[in-house]
């Protein structure tokens, strides 16, 4: 009972207290990510596997393992967390090292980013983005009263933070890498880290970044495609400039759930990071106007969550786990109607992969863990 208590939150003795709308939000999006998955990817898994339901099979058994630990992190204790974070960032690091490991890490198209689990596998970088936000959650809760001492708060944090951006840039995945970095420096920001430490950092790092992206040519032909989208329609540009024509033919209201003719051929890999291609075609303005609405309720109930939460760390952790799931689909969604460069960054709830969902739901138990917390009148910091 005793090591039970340790690791379970709590019973909540006013379960009003759990933010109700946040869970249903987080249902539908479930379910209509699962249902554009279906209709997206029928025709392709038929093509490729001789099977209409390859994709939805594997992605409704990830929903019910993303569902399970969606409960678990809705009850965890994260008192207990925080103290076996030293133990669960050396797990993390050696994770994000498996990957170059022969045999156990798998490369794909120059990439090594996944680990093989025999019967699945498995994308470290994912764990990483909610390992970095409990770590940041934990230090600035911690040391918030010494922010004006950096070598003691804000430099350890950085330091970190640097290191996990590393080992996902190492695996030639510079898009999440430098996307762990954005949602670290938000609550960087959020914490009340000095503005001169953003200014410092970026004189330091924008020189860094540039030599980043110029060192692949699959990176500076990304930039290029982007400017002049149709130097290289057949190449570079191609995947977005048939999410486009996609999205065109969806016109105000949509060509219907399922009658959609562009995911069929047109768009490689659709299952993947152009998903909402399939979404914008089928259900038209109407339908990219109702998931953009969607996603600003989603977001607007988890930062609700973390300013009405009057303990510092869960305050830190509700906010970064929003921006996660926040800022990915605003990234994926942009690169779709050409906003931004490809990046490679999936669409929560959408797009198809274990990693994903499992850590989207994983995030979405942890805000649902903090709307859980007791408020106790003073803010709590430690």
């Amino acid at each position: 009972m005793l090591v039970r208590s340790m690791i379970v939150a709590e019973k909540n003795k006013n379960p009003e207290k759990i933010d109700m709308p946040f869970v249903i939000l987080v249902l539908i999006l479930c379910g209509l990510g699962m249902t554009t998955l279906y209709s997206g990817t029928v025709g392709y898994a038929n093509r490729l596997f001789g099977d209409p339901l390859y994709f939805i099979k594997r992605q409704a058994l990830n929903l019910i393992a993303g569902i399970c630990v969606l409960f678990v992190s809705a009850s965890v204790n994260f008192d207990a967390v925080r103290k076996r974070l030293p133990a669960l960032l050396v797990f993390t690091i050696i994770l994000s090292l498996m990957p170059f490991i022969p045999g156990i890490g798998i490369s794909r198209n120059g990439a090594s980013r996944w680990i093989n689990l025999g019967f699945s596998t498995f994308q470290p970088s994912e764990l990483i983005k909610i390992v970095i936000v409990i770590y940041l959650a934990h230090i600035f809760a911690k040391k918030h009263d010494r922010l004006d001492e950096p070598e003691v708060s804000v430099y350890p944090a950085a330091m970190v933070t640097f290191l996990f951006t590393g080992l996902v840039y190492l695996q030639n995945d510079f898009s999440t890498a430098f996307f762990i970095l954005l949602v670290s420096l938000s609550i960087f920001f959020l914490a009340g880290v000095s503005i001169f430490f953003f200014i410092k950092l970026c004189l330091v790092c924008i020189p860094f970044l540039l030599l980043m992206i110029l060192s692949k040519e699959y990176r500076v032909e990304r930039i290029l495609s982007f400017f002049r989208p149709g130097d290289d329609p057949l190449g570079a540009g191609y995947q977005v400039n048939a999410s486009i024509n996609a999205l065109r033919e969806g016109g105000f209201w949509g060509r219907g759930l399922g009658n959609g003719i562009k995911k069929i051929a047109s768009i490689p890999e659709v299952q993947s990071d152009f998903i909402f291609a399939v979404w914008g075609e089928e259900m038209g303005f109407i339908g990219v106007f109702l998931y953009i609405c969607l996603l600003c309720l989603f977001a607007w109930r988890g930062f609700l969550v973390s300013m009405k939460c009057n303990d510092r760390f869960r305050s830190l952790l509700a906010f970064g786990c929003t921006v996660i799931i926040l800022l990915q689909a605003l990234l994926n969604c942009s690169v779709v109607v050409r906003l931004l460069p490809a990046t490679g960054i999936p669409l929560p709830f959408f797009s198809s992969g274990g990693s994903s969902l499992l850590i989207t739901l994983c995030l979405c138990g942890c805000i649902i863990n903090v709307s859980r917390w007791k408020n106790r009148g003073e803010f709590e910091n430690v």
